[in-house]
């Protein structure tokens, strides 16, 4: 990360947790795809929050819903009958192949919810000595101790004292070294669709599919980690239902509540038994809030006609963006993903064309691989997407001159 992406005022920040690489840019409001910078500057929003906004900034039927439940009731806990959670839950499993729900806050929350509802159902199947996971390389599934251990990347484990045991990770879509670590103790199969933040990996719908067939063979669950692929991402409601295979269970998060904090868990009737009174809980999660908001989302999303849209305006965008990796090939190589997932392989250094972009108003989030992602809104224009391709244009004619003066790219500063 170059210093002038992760530049900020330790004075303004000095109370926070230096947790955070921060760019040193800050909004005051937003509309639809755009972000009004303090700055004064008005950027399209490629980034969404990291694929969370996917209706947009300030959604007038969200902030209707927002304010219409807010003026009811915010919060009751899980002690009681919540009608919100009841109608959300019957949408998604309406949506989906779940018949069970269990709601949170986070991805990572909604990832723990599925680990240990798989291990539960080997529990009361009557197989206690299978409680292993088996994931891939470069997976993230979120920021706590199991499901860091879960990813198996060095650089979110280190410092934290001895793994979460219960993992085998194996190389991405090597799925030959997922039927092999396979054993007497596996519970599960645990994967992502789309690999966002190791560079926008895709599996093939023929590895999903081996993956469902080593489960039914082995007793297993296969689990999908939805938490970025999902809320249509992909251009489907969940990215399962491109690739015609189903999993056990799966966990959504980010775009379902469109910024309001909100998480799911979902499950068929069979893999969710086990999770009777008592095994799980959640103060906050499925307050009727949070319902409320994602209920809105989910019945604008799953639409047929919106995700069309979606597929539509995604093929527009992707053939911009080859006709970009042909114009400036020593700025973007490739183009990856689906949807409005989208990842481009760089030729120069990542997060020198994200600050690019950024100097020309587009905002984009970084990956692993020199991949830098677009994640833009869900229902982003026409017009919209062509001047994204536009700002993006910018970038690699800048850059494509910057490389022959290689002080202004040591600079990183254009």
């Amino acid at each position: 990360m170059s210093a002038a992406i992760s530049a900020q005022a330790p004075e303004e920040h000095s109370h926070l947790y230096p947790s955070f690489r921060r760019a040193d840019v800050a909004f005051t409001h937003g509309d639809g795809s755009w972000l009004h910078g303090t700055d004064g500057i008005r950027y399209l929003d490629f980034a969404t929050g990291i694929a969370v906004t996917g209706l947009g900034h300030s959604h007038s039927e969200l902030i209707d819903v927002l304010y219409r439940q807010g003026a009811r009731l915010w919060h009751v806990s899980n002690a009681v009958l919540i009608p919100e959670q009841e109608e959300l839950a019957r949408l998604l499993c309406r949506h989906t192949f779940a018949d069970r729900v269990f709601f949170c806050n986070s991805g990572a929350e909604a990832v723990e919810a599925a680990i240990k509802t798989a291990r539960r159902f080997q529990f009361v199947s009557g197989a206690p000595e299978r409680y292993r996971i088996v994931t891939m390389e470069g997976a993230f599934h979120g920021r706590t101790l199991a499901t860091v251990a879960a990813g198996g990347r060095d650089k979110y484990l280190e410092g934290f004292g001895p793994p979460s045991p219960g993992f085998d990770v194996v190389p991405f879509a090597d799925i030959d070294a997922v039927e092999a670590v396979c054993g007497a103790e596996t519970a599960a199969i645990l994967v992502e669709p789309i690999q966002g933040e190791s560079g926008v990996r895709r599996l093939s719908s023929e590895e999903l599919a081996r993956l469902r067939a080593i489960c039914d063979e082995r007793k297993l669950l296969l689990i999908f980690d939805e938490v970025q692929t999902g809320i249509g991402r992909t251009g489907r409601l969940f990215a399962y239902q491109d690739a015609d295979v189903r999993p056990d269970i799966l966990a959504a998060a980010k775009g379902l509540g469109n910024g309001f904090p909100v998480a799911a868990c979902l499950a068929t009737e069979a893999a969710a038994a086990g999770m009777t009174p008592g095994t799980h809980g959640s103060t906050f999660g499925g307050n009727p809030l949070a319902m409320a908001v994602a209920q809105k989302v989910v019945e604008i999303i799953a639409n047929d006609v919106f995700l069309q849209n979606v597929r539509c305006r995604s093929d527009r965008l992707f053939a911009g963006l080859n006709k970009l990796v042909v114009t400036y090939p020593d700025v973007f190589t490739e183009v990856r993903g689906q949807g409005f997932l989208i990842g481009i392989r760089c030729g120069a250094p990542v997060d020198v064309v994200a600050l690019s972009a950024r100097a020309n108003g587009l905002l984009t989030v970084l990956a692993g691989d020199n991949v830098m992602r677009l994640l833009p809104p869900l229902n982003l224009t026409d017009t919209e997407i062509d001047e994204g391709l536009a700002r993006l244009g910018k970038v690699g004619q800048a850059l494509t001159l910057a490389s022959e003066m290689p002080s202004i790219m040591e600079n990183a500063d254009v």
